[in-house]
């Protein structure tokens, strides 16, 4: 017995070994004891030293891992303070844009102003919401959105444009923005954002295609964040044709710190061996890559179907939906994605957005992901929704019972030799 624990000790490295003058006390503490009893308690006492031995030498090791890499627990944004308590941007009941689809005036920002896109451009800042009209049904998704533009000094007071700059028209996008709208803005500046380079592609956006039947990423470009080029679904003609009916949204391209001459740091579309790189989905986070920044393909695993990098996790915040949000931006040591709408399985609303089970995926067997675990995540929402008054009590999550904690987490059974 001796010398089996002896080795398999010696062999784990760092472990210091179990010298003579251990062994000397254990033999003298159970010398009058009967030779069974002895061994029986030569193999309790060693492998008490033992543990005590292993614990000792993972914490060392975890604190020189530490010392060696003092910022690896750096890596979460926050936290955050709210430098006001009023909202900068609110809906104006009395804006009118006529629409070129509508033939009418439409109050465009009247019911509600939410889901922007913030960017620095001649040291203003620019910021890109979704504003709902009082069209339609009282419903979630029954009105139609448009992007409205409103520009800042400080970040707390804006100037808005008194018409929307992207909205739904008479084009080629018709069919899959109308009458829903355009929704959900992400903005990033490309590569070419030096001015001495194709400026009509300076910005990109990513936004959502709602057509009140389906939905799709859209990609669009501008010289200048007024005037903007539509140019179709990120993944239509994609795996030939593969995902031209596909349901998805929330597309955040990744971004890196990057200077032009003369210019501050901004954040500009990260070209990462060779390729762009989009996070997109809601419910799971997928990957897909661009060349251009225009036209994307998902990644896709062995099997043929989009690969999964971020999933549900049970018992946290995002157990129920989580979603891409603003562009990931990665640093020389992390890549760091923000998920807004992280929402926990028992939260009492349901978007409209959740997309129904393909075939292939109802048909293929559940199986653990490993690339589902490949992106860090903080334990708890890096915001929470202040309370108000004008919203619904939500309804608190059932209680976690003895089965409910068994389920999510096994209970550890005790060492039956303490």
């Amino acid at each position: 017995m001796r010398n089996c624990i002896s080795v398999e000790v010696s062999q784990m490295p760092g472990a210091p070994h179990i010298d003579s003058d251990v062994w000397d006390i254990v033999r003298r503490t159970t010398a009058l004891l009967c030779p069974r009893t002895t061994r029986l308690m030569h193999t309790c006492i060693l492998m008490r030293i033992r543990n005590l031995l292993l614990a000792t030498t993972v914490t060392l090791s975890i604190a020189l891992l530490a010392a060696a890499n003092p910022t690896s627990s750096n890596w979460q944004l926050g936290p955050f303070t709210r430098p006001t308590s009023a909202p900068v941007i609110t809906p104006n009941k009395t804006s009118l844009f006529t629409d070129p689809i509508a033939k009418a005036p439409i109050h465009w920002e009247s019911l509600h102003t939410f889901n922007p896109a913030a960017i620095v451009r001649d040291n203003k800042i620019y910021v890109l919401y979704r504003a709902e009209d009082d069209t339609g049904k009282m419903q979630i998704g029954e009105h139609t959105s448009r992007l409205g533009l409103a520009t800042s000094t400080d970040g707390i007071t804006f100037t808005r444009l008194p018409e929307p700059v992207f909205y739904p028209t008479k084009d080629a996008q018709q069919s899959r923005e109308w009458p829903g709208g355009v929704e959900d803005p992400r903005i990033v500046e490309s590569e070419d954002g030096n001015p001495d380079s194709n400026p009509d592609q300076r910005y990109i956006l990513t936004y959502t295609q709602w057509n009140r039947t389906t939905y799709s990423i859209g990609i669009a470009t501008s010289p200048d964040l007024q005037h903007w080029t539509k140019h179709g679904p990120a993944f239509l003609g994609a795996s030939n044709g593969k995902y031209d009916t596909l349901k998805y949204k929330s597309g955040g391209i990744v971004t890196q710190l990057q200077s032009f001459s003369g210019q501050p740091n901004r954040l500009i579309a990260a070209r990462i061996h060779g390729k762009y790189w989009l996070y997109w989905g809601e419910g799971a986070i997928h990957l897909a890559t661009s060349t251009d920044l225009i036209h994307w393909t998902p990644v896709e695993d062995a099997s043929g179907t989009p690969t999964e990098v971020l999933t549900k996790r049970p018992g946290h915040f995002d157990s129920g939906f989580p979603e891409v949000g603003p562009p990931p931006h990665q640093t020389p040591r992390t890549l760091r994605q923000r998920l807004p709408r992280g929402r926990a399985a028992t939260h009492p609303h349901r978007s409209r957005n959740r997309r129904p089970l393909q075939r292939q995926e109802r048909s293929r067997p559940w199986r653990p992901q490993p690339r589902s675990q490949c992106l860090r995540r903080r334990g708890s929402p890096l915001r929470r929704p202040r309370p108000s008054p004008s919203h619904r009590p939500q309804r608190s999550p059932l209680p976690q019972t003895r089965a409910t904690l068994r389920k999510d987490r096994p209970v550890r059974r005790r060492n039956h030799l303490r």
